[in-house]
């Protein structure tokens, strides 16, 4: 018996090249249907490939999308390649080095690292190398800009919550330099369309990285005062997260806080280490107003609602107790934690 049917809303005889033709619209509905699951592959240019990039791009490059990944030089282009990204060598703050560079790109992410320095180097580094971005990629602009800002443009010291709207008038130097940046490329989407997202991103750890927590373990770690300073965090398998999300789901010209679900306080970050780590409290450095101003050190308490609300990823690791987990529990296995005093 033969039986009549219809896909796709075609009607369909019961010929053998009707039969052929339904299955070809049946393919094509699937084709369609995939196409909504895995959506088109990029082309994709980090710049910064270090720390974030570099896994930021190896995690692309497993999702299918062609990757680029740009640095001052070419000493880690075996690393790169070894992830399956293309190396390329260029400095940021010198634009005749961009002008040589190859092909057009769907997505730039640039999280480039001043590697510390002064507010000279961060000029240098973000604010100039992000407009010579910009004059680079204006004849031929990508689908989205994605820019890897600081929270540490919020300047407040009295433990308020932020969020992107609130007042950026940071006292240190280098976070000015920042606001500074953003302020540029926001005038490009507002003037010229130019596609930016940008993530302003809170203290990241991770896999060898961390701060407090590397203090705490060479038994250099101090507690300012009482210390009840707030800590914003995000672990950098978070942040990779959420810059692909940001790529797909990120409304042009907005900015985003890209920080964990909870702030903790460093009294209370280095009490949960002691605990974890079977290791004393670290001893009391009275405040010293003057150095936490050199140091652009501020109290507050970070938002994320409008990224969890926008773009909706979920976090690995929400909270510090979850990520610093995980990686005293890498530490451990690979040997490198200092094992815990025995109890006498």
């Amino acid at each position: 018996m033969t039986l009549d049917f219809e896909v796709c809303g075609t009607e369909k005889s019961p010929t053998s090249s009707g039969r052929t033709g339904s299955r070809v619209a049946a393919h094509a509905t699937l084709a369609l249907a995939a196409a909504a699951v895995y959506p088109p592959l990029m082309r994709v240019l980090i710049v910064g490939c270090g720390y974030v990039g570099l896994p930021l791009g190896a995690e692309l490059v497993r999702q299918g999308h062609e990757v680029s990944g740009l640095r001052r030089t070419e000493a880690a282009a075996a690393r790169l390649l070894g992830a399956g990204i293309r190396p390329l060598a260029a400095d940021v703050s010198r634009p005749e080095t961009l002008a040589a560079l190859p092909g057009e790109y769907d997505w730039v992410v640039n999280c480039v690292a001043s590697g510390g320095g002064d507010a000279a180097t961060y000029r240098e580094t973000y604010l100039h190398g992000t407009a010579n971005l910009l004059a680079w990629l204006a004849p031929r602009p990508p689908r989205t800009f994605l820019y890897t800002s600081s929270t540490s443009v919020y300047g407040q010291t009295d433990g308020s919550t932020v969020k992107e709207t609130s007042r950026t008038e940071p006292a240190a130097e280098t976070a000015q330099v920042l606001v500074e940046t953003e302020n540029l490329l926001l005038a490009a989407s507002a003037e010229r369309q130019f596609p930016v997202v940008i993530l302003r991103v809170a203290g990241i750890y991770g896999p060898g990285r961390g701060h407090a927590f590397k203090l705490f373990l060479k038994h250099e770690a101090r507690l300012e005062g009482d210390g009840s300073r707030l800590m914003n965090m995000i672990h950098r398998d978070d942040l990779i997260g959420g810059i692909i999300a940001a790529l797909h789901s990120g409304r042009p010209g907005e900015i985003y806080n890209v920080v964990d679900d909870e702030p903790v306080t460093q009294a209370h970050f280095y009490r949960w280490l002691a605990g974890t780590l079977g290791q004393p409290l670290p001893p009391v450095a009275p405040a010293d107003p003057a150095a936490l101003h050199r140091r652009g050190a501020t109290h507050k308490r970070v938002s994320n609602r409008k990224f969890k609300m926008e773009i909706g990823r979920p976090f690995l690791y929400p909270n510090f107790r979850l990520g610093y987990s995980a990686e005293i529990l890498r530490l451990e296995r690979a040997g490198e934690l200092e094992a815990a005093p025995d109890e006498p």
